[in-house]
């Protein structure tokens, strides 16, 4: 028998169904007519941003990085929550205008935007994080061409990265940003080029559930925008200071405490140099603002044994939810949280089971042997932490399986 990670504290249930949103997950199935099924719970994302303004100094805008889920009608909740959304490609440039958000609030990261991509963006009015030198050259010469003055931040590849992150996004050679050793010269160039330029975006990692390695990483980087700022000699109206806030998806994780990291970047702030005194800062959250809040509920078609071990069929699989299958940047295979909704809060069996997908490759585990309630065909499976990272980090065309079914609730 494996372990799963810690079930989210959000979630109960009444007469034994796991509740989402106040709402049974039996009754939501049949709401959207089939499974496998998607839930995301507003309630719960508002809690998170409400928790983190609570502890968070309020010269600090908090950005949603839409990456982690561009449900359409999760982004048009999310422009009234947050302060703006950061964006990694010209469909979601497209996603966050259409939600309604302002293209003053948004900016756009990510190594390798086309021109056409570079060209909507600045005909947009939206901010620009320049990954390269090369970049930045198309965007000036771009922005030319339309007769618009471009808004361009430089996004550095700082020279630490954050200690303990799941995935590192800074130190040593990366595709991301301009070292830091070149940044400068880079927002000389382009204020001189006449561009608007918007500061700085430093972004170390993720998926850290550290607050001390979060607290040193922020500390680094506001240096480090100090420094290059002093290079530059002018002063940037915008440093975003990255992520990194982590969601406990295995066993031994613990929900990351946000309050001594709010205290130390409150007092960080209040001591920085008087080159940054007009800077607005932001953080750019993904998974820790979604993540717990989201669900995905599977149907057990199927029920067999096999060389004395249980097998739990389902029809989805990772071709939804492919983090959970141990397939997406995981070197050892962990299970997520699971549970059987219709049967929430049941002692479990004897013997474990092992959870399937529909897939025709044994790389298609959502449970790898683990404690359940004795399942039956018919029964709902639900994974948690399903809020981030799902059905669009998915390969959802995979063997011709119908996608997904998502919805709202709160």
């Amino acid at each position: 028998m494996k372990p799963t990670g810690p079930i989210p504290p959000w979630f109960t249930s009444e007469e034994g169904m796991l509740l989402i949103g106040g709402c049974g997950a039996a009754s939501l199935a049949d709401e959207a007519g089939d499974t496998p099924l998607f839930v995301y719970d507003m309630n719960i994302v508002a809690a998170q941003v409400r928790d983190l303004r609570n502890v968070m100094p309020p010269e600090l805008s908090i950005h949603y990085a839409i990456k982690a889920n561009p449900f359409a009608p999760l982004l048009e909740h999310m422009v009234g929550l947050v302060d703006g959304f950061d964006i990694a490609s010209g469909g979601e440039l497209e996603m966050a205008l259409a939600a309604g958000q302002s293209p003053d609030n948004i900016s756009f990261a990510g190594p390798g935007k086309r021109d056409d991509e570079i060209a909507a963006a600045v005909s947009a009015g939206v901010t620009l994080n320049l990954e390269s030198e090369g970049e930045a050259t198309r965007a000036l010469a771009i922005a030319i061409r339309l007769g618009r003055q471009p808004k361009l931040a430089v996004r550095v590849n700082p020279d630490f990265d954050l200690r303990g992150s799941g995935m590192r996004m800074g130190g040593g050679a990366k595709p991301f940003g301009i070292d830091a050793d070149q940044a400068a010269a880079l927002a000389r160039r382009i204020i001189d080029a006449g561009a608007d330029w918007r500061g700085w975006h430093i972004f170390a990692g993720s998926q850290a559930l550290d607050p001390l390695a979060l607290i040193e990483t922020q500390a680094a980087t506001i240096a480090l925008a100090t420094r290059l700022s002093k290079e530059v000699g002018a002063s940037p109206p915008i440093v975003n200071l990255g992520g990194g806030f982590g969601i406990p998806y295995f066993p031994g994780d613990s929900r990351l405490d946000v309050r001594p990291i709010g205290t130390a970047l409150a007092d960080a702030l209040a001591n920085r140099a008087p080159i940054l005194a007009d800077t607005q800062f932001a953080l750019e959250l993904g998974r820790w603002l979604v993540g717990e809040a989201g669900v995905y509920l599977t149907r057990v078609v199927d029920v067999k044994d096999s060389q004395g071990e249980r097998f739990v069929i389902t029809d989805g699989g990772m071709h939804h939810q492919l983090a959970a299958s141990g397939n997406f940047g995981t070197v050892v295979k962990r299970n997520y949280p699971i549970a059987i909704a219709n049967r929430f809060g049941e002692p479990a069996a004897a013997e474990p089971v092992t959870v399937v997908g529909c897939l025709c490759t044994p790389l298609d585990r959502l449970g790898d042997k683990v404690a359940l309630p004795p399942v039956q065909v018919g029964d709902l499976v639900a994974i948690f932490l399903a809020g981030a990272y799902g059905a669009t980090a998915s390969p959802a065309a995979f063997l011709g399986h119908p996608a997904s079914k998502e919805m709202i609730v709160g």
